[in-house]
């Protein structure tokens, strides 16, 4: 069967059943601009290139085959060429041949930092009991293909493992040299890459691979608020536990890998009035005092003596109090230096 055309559509088609109301598209152009990406039909605007592939259309009438014409070109004929990409990223077309500056002496550059491990999309694949909804289209990158029963499994998919990338007006994938200009030919680039489909949102084989999260923590007089900074954190899977007396965190990434944050609490909490979100860079947890006595630390530990209290009683706030506020079977001492 014949594939749609029309912007935003792509859907095959049966001409017999063809009608006025059958394909739903976008009849404007796309709009890039600032980190959003939108149709200039629409209002909707997106900053992830996949979501922005999945706004509905916003137009109705039939499918087509037809080829859209293509805008007159605003680069003059006698400035084609092929395309140049130079050291900082700028892609040049054209084969100017203007003097460039010679280039400056060597120098040693000092050794760079290990970077930390980055997931490639190459290397994720489903997990084998992954249940695939009949239907549910491949998420790799300009592939698109429909699963159709456990032999899709092992189809070979061909598809980009980079990001969409659109500098002053060319458009290509990280991946790939190759650079269009208008958004039709960008969809139709072929992948680079070959490995098998990828239907689920499952980022890695290494299930269970442990990752350590800084953390901090700061206390008032009613609340201790815990920051666990972590990246990328699956929020569907990520849980947090709170009891009397312990605190239950088990952060699960993107990419599989996990954190596990599991500890006995210094003094008792209320778990009712506590209270955690997970924002872009960080898990932050406040957890509701019950006895409003000052934590030396997180969790118990006996080699702390001392630690700063919060308030007296006996005058008008701090002024002219008599007696501080500390769990009574600990002997305040001085803080040790």
């Amino acid at each position: 069967m014949p594939t749609c055309t029309n912007k935003g559509c792509g859907k095959t088609f049966d001409e017999a059943a063809n009608y006025d109301t059958s394909c739903e598209h976008h009849p404007g152009a796309p709009v890039f601009h600032e980190g959003l990406k939108s149709w200039s039909c629409c209002t909707k605007k997106v900053t992830d290139f996949d979501d922005f592939l999945k706004i509905p259309g916003c137009a109705v009438g039939k499918h087509s085959t037809a080829q859209p014409a293509a805008p007159a070109s605003s680069i003059p004929a006698s400035a084609a060429g092929p395309v140049t990409v130079g050291a900082n990223g700028v892609e040049t077309y054209g084969t100017s041949t203007a003097a460039t500056p010679a280039a400056p002496e060597a120098v040693a550059a000092p050794p760079k930092a290990d970077a930390a491990p980055v997931v490639k999309e190459e290397d994720l694949n489903d997990a084998p009991d992954a249940q695939i909804p009949a239907g549910a289209t491949c998420q790799r990158n300009a592939c698109g293909k429909k699963f159709d029963g456990e032999a899709t499994r092992t189809e070979e998919c061909v598809f980009h493992p980079g990001q969409a990338v659109f500098h002053e007006g060319s458009k290509g994938w990280s991946c790939c040299s190759r650079k269009v200009l208008e958004f039709d030919e960008f969809l139709k680039i072929k992948g680079c890459t070959t490995r098998k489909h990828r239907f689920t949102d499952v980022k890695t084989g290494q299930e269970n691979t442990t990752v350590q999260c800084r953390h901090d923590w700061y206390q008032t007089q009613s609340t201790v608020t815990i920051s666990i900074f972590a990246k990328k954190v699956d929020k569907a899977a990520t849980s947090v536990v709170f009891t009397p007396d312990s605190l239950k965190i088990d952060v699960k990434f993107l990419d599989g890998k996990t954190f596990p944050f599991h500890t006995q609490l210094a003094q008792p909490i209320d778990p009712a009035a506590s209270k955690f979100e997970i924002l872009s860079t960080k898990i932050e947890l406040v957890l509701k005092k019950a006895n409003g006595i000052s934590w030396a630390s997180i969790e118990p530990n006996d080699e702390i003596t001392s630690w700063t209290t919060f308030g007296t009683v006996g005058g008008v706030g701090t002024v002219g109090g008599k007696t501080p506020l500390v769990a009574g079977d600990v002997d305040v001492l001085k803080l040790r230096k």
